[in-house]
C-alpha cells in the first residue's frame, strides 16, 4: 500500500507542476485540444492522483 501511495502521489505532483509550467509559459498542454479545456483535465487528474496517494496512506 505504501508503494501505491508513492507512486500516485509522485505522479500528482509531477503532472500538477508540468500542467502548471506549460500554462505559465502560455503553451499547449496537449497538442490539437483546447488549451483551457486540457488543462483542466490535466489538474484534474493530478489532484485526483494526489488525493489517491493521501487516501492510500491514510489506510496504513
Amino acid at each position: 500500500m505504501i508503494f501505491a501511495s508513492v507512486v500516485f502521489a509522485l505522479f500528482g505532483g509531477a503532472l500538477l507542476a508540468w500542467t502548471g509550467v506549460r500554462v505559465r509559459r502560455r503553451e499547449p498542454v496537449a497538442h490539437g485540444v483546447n488549451r483551457v479545456a486540457s488543462a483542466t483535465v490535466a489538474s484534474a487528474a493530478g489532484t485526483v492522483a494526489l488525493a489517491l496517494g493521501a487516501y492510500c496512506l491514510s489506510r496504513l
